[in-house]
């Protein structure tokens, strides 16, 4: 899907964390965020190395590869969202990953990652997903067995004036009018058809 061509956002004053084991699709990465006008990033090879970023130095955006040996990207999304510093705890997460089943796209969701993204990727599925995360209006939840972005993303649908992948993915204009704390039956009475009186 093309990029909304109307959409403006400036990255250039932006701090980025890049974390990834493999130094190859660091560099990638590295160059991919650069064009997008980043001139602030700091990238590093594991979890325990961005431990000492997000405890030294303000951060907008963190992209963390999911796989990593020894402590391994959802175990620092944990990190992050329960003990870095406070102001840091709810810094967006991107989280990559080479396959992405249903369990590993729950077990990054329930980590505290806004999106997670599958590798191979393009530059512009990337900035998308950078979008997505700037225009997210998910509320942020503070409980013992989670820290994170509301996980009931999927009642919210899509960012408004995006389209979903998925056949049950709500419409925009569902999207739109669908309240975080509606249950699921008040959702599916959104999706019906209204029945028009003559």
């Amino acid at each position: 899907m093309a990029l909304d061509p109307n959409i403006r956002i400036n990255l250039d004053r932006s701090v980025v964390l890049l974390v990834d084991d493999n130094p190859q699709a660091l560099e990638a990465l590295s160059a991919m965020v650069r064009g997008f006008g980043v001139r602030k990033q700091f990238k590093c090879g594991s979890g325990a190395e961005a431990m000492h970023y997000v405890k030294n130095q303000e951060l907008d955006l963190i992209i963390t590869d999911a796989q990593m040996p020894d402590m391994d990207g959802y175990d620092f999304v944990r990190w992050l969202r329960r003990d870095a510093p406070p102001e840091l705890i709810f810094t967006p997460v991107i989280m990559l990953t080479g396959h992405a089943p249903r369990s590993m796209v729950e077990k990054s969701r329930d980590s505290g990652a806004n999106f997670i993204l599958t590798r191979p990727f393009t530059p512009e599925i990337l900035l998308q997903r950078i979008f997505w995360v700037a225009r997210d209006e998910r509320q942020m939840v503070k409980s013992a067995n989670y820290v994170g972005p509301d996980r009931r993303f999927k009642n919210l649908g899509p960012p408004l004036g995006v389209k979903g992948r998925r056949k049950d993915d709500l419409s925009t204009h569902v999207g739109a009018a669908v309240d975080p704390n509606m249950d699921q039956n008040e959702v599916d009475m959104l999706m019906k058809p209204a029945r028009v009186q003559i």
